[in-house]
């Protein structure tokens, strides 16, 4: 055997070895690539599924106000505007899409709903109504429920925007197109729970 045939041979095992080590590489860093990108679309997921039960939760509060308005109009059917107010808050509920509408909505809502609450205030007799009371109840009880959803939305949140910034995740995320979550988070005004006192 010549010494440029085993060179020749030398050579071509040297490069069938760095394709192999490339090509090596290139499968791990696929791999890598695709089970970061799978684990940023689960947490994506999981936001998108927790924001949809706040969306369930702040439709059975809004489902729960006409009956709330139509007992209240029986004791204080003067309050027009309230009401108007109630349902046009409602109406922007209903007709939201993107997430940000529906938290500005819903905020909306909730202003809307604590000045209806205050209006009550003005009208004792109320209290001792019993659909009144009830739904009092119920409307407590979405209340808490859609607080506690809301939480849940923000804590997935904040694990998906940890997630996406940390190395080397964040440069998948970047490549993928993953970006910030916003919260859902209260306005300041709304951050003040009203005082209703039923005397």
């Amino acid at each position: 055997m010549s010494k440029n045939h085993f060179n020749d041979a030398q050579k071509g095992n040297m490069r069938k070895t760095i394709l192999w080590v490339i090509g090596g590489t290139l499968g791990i860093l696929l791999v890598f690539y695709v089970s970061i990108r799978n684990s940023l679309v689960n947490l994506s997921e999981t936001i998108d599924a927790s924001f949809a039960q706040v969306e369930n939760q702040m439709k059975r509060r809004a489902d729960l106000i006409p009956n709330l308005v139509s007992t209240v109009k029986g004791y204080a059917n003067q309050e027009k505007e309230i009401f108007e107010k109630i349902a046009l808050a409602r109406a922007q509920m209903a007709g939201a899409k993107t997430v940000d509408e529906k938290v500005k909505a819903s905020q909306q809502f909730e202003s809307t709903l604590s000045r209806l609450l205050v209006v009550v205030e003005n009208y004792p007799n109320l209290k001792s109504d019993a659909q009144f009371t009830r739904l009092m109840d119920e409307l407590a009880g979405s209340e808490n429920r859609l607080s506690v959803e809301r939480m849940r939305f923000n804590e997935h949140v904040k694990a998906y925007n940890k997630e996406i910034r940390l190395f080397p995740k964040n440069i998948v995320a970047h490549f993928a197109g993953f970006e910030k979550r916003g919260y859902f988070e209260v306005e300041e005004k709304d951050k003040q729970v009203p005082s209703v006192k039923f005397e």
